[in-house]
């Protein structure tokens, strides 16, 4: 058994279930929007998320029809951010596929991504649950501050890890702390036992990113993306942020705010990203997103099953070992 089978085997029917709700709940009789959205299906993930909120949910008690409507609301989320923040980077890949905005244009995309939008409150309502309502709508709004956080700080002058963290928890962390937490209130927890979800959730993400931008530092096909493309886009992460904070080199600093201003050329990102990896930037990274997975797993209830303990484990475990 692979660790993604391993991760739905408590859940693989429901899951099921899910994959076809979810379909369903994506459809247009208009033939634009229709091919659009039929673009989008093919080129799905391997729905990490809403696999989180179906095992919370089985966690927390069982799954029941609104944990449907949650998980699906948060993927629609979740994929009309990924396909508006492709046109605000002008991206051409999404994890080794054309993007929307590649094989349409920026108008079809940013009108398809609000489409989504409203089909997931339109999701969220049909849970019949006012605080996962809440719930989509906060995370709507926490997505775009974070967006907007991470354009703001390419005029920074300093080289924060807390700017930074505060970035990849409003933009990343924040979909998988809510999955966590909607899948909890789903199964009928309280408001402090979905929080506490929402923190394990939150530590998984965390985790996640830091493995995204881990990534950056090493070319791959597989990956859709070059070496240093969050470079090219003026973003600095962990494990520059660390080099340049330990060793102070101020011919690196100056290098990097050029990188930010989107003023270097690819030799200078090329020579940054070797001085970032001698100087034990990825180690550092790595251990941090080591943290968060131990942090997670030490959130499990001891009254846990082992096939569920087991599931949630290879999750945060695939989360950090993943090749894309």
């Amino acid at each position: 058994m692979d660790r993604l089978e391993q991760i739905k085997q408590p859940i693989q029917a429901e899951f099921e279930v899910f994959k076809q709700k979810f379909d369903a709940s994506l459809q247009s009789s208009n033939p634009l929007l229709g091919e659009v959205i039929n673009f989008i299906k093919q080129r799905k993930g391997k729905m990490m998320r809403p696999i989180l909120t179906l095992l919370m949910a089985e966690l927390c008690g069982e799954i029941k029809e609104s944990t449907y409507y949650a998980a699906i609301s948060l993927e629609l989320l979740h994929t009309a951010s990924l396909i508006h923040d492709d046109v605000v980077d002008e991206s051409d890949k999404r994890r080794g596929q054309s993007s929307v905005n590649a094989i349409y244009d920026n108008k079809v995309s940013v009108l398809v991504g609000d489409y989504l939008l409203a089909t997931s409150l339109a999701n969220a309502a049909l849970s019949a649950d006012i605080r996962l309502v809440d719930l989509v709508a906060h995370l709507g709004q926490t997505l775009s501050e974070g967006e907007i956080i991470q354009l703001s700080n390419t005029n920074a002058s300093d080289f924060s890890e807390e700017v930074y963290f505060e970035v990849i928890r409003k933009k990343t962390a924040a979909l998988f702390a809510s999955a966590a937490k909607a899948g909890a209130l789903s199964a009928g927890s309280s408001d402090e036992k979905a929080q506490k979800a929402a923190l394990f959730g939150e530590l998984i993400g965390v985790a996640f990113q830091i493995k995204d931008d881990i990534f950056d530092y090493y070319a791959s096909d597989e990956l859709g993306k070059p070496t240093g493309n969050d470079m090219r886009e003026g973003k600095l992460t962990l494990p520059a942020l660390y080099v340049l904070n330990s060793l102070k080199d101020e011919a690196m600093m100056a290098l990097a705010l050029k990188i930010r201003a989107l003023e270097a050329n690819r030799e200078e990102i090329a020579h940054f990203i070797e001085y970032v990896k001698v100087n034990g930037g990825i180690e550092y990274a790595t251990q941090v997103m080591i943290d968060y997975r131990n942090k997670a797993l030490e959130m499990l209830p001891e009254t846990t099953s082992q096939e569920l303990k087991d599931a949630l484990t290879a999750y945060i475990d695939y989360v950090i070992e993943r090749k894309k």
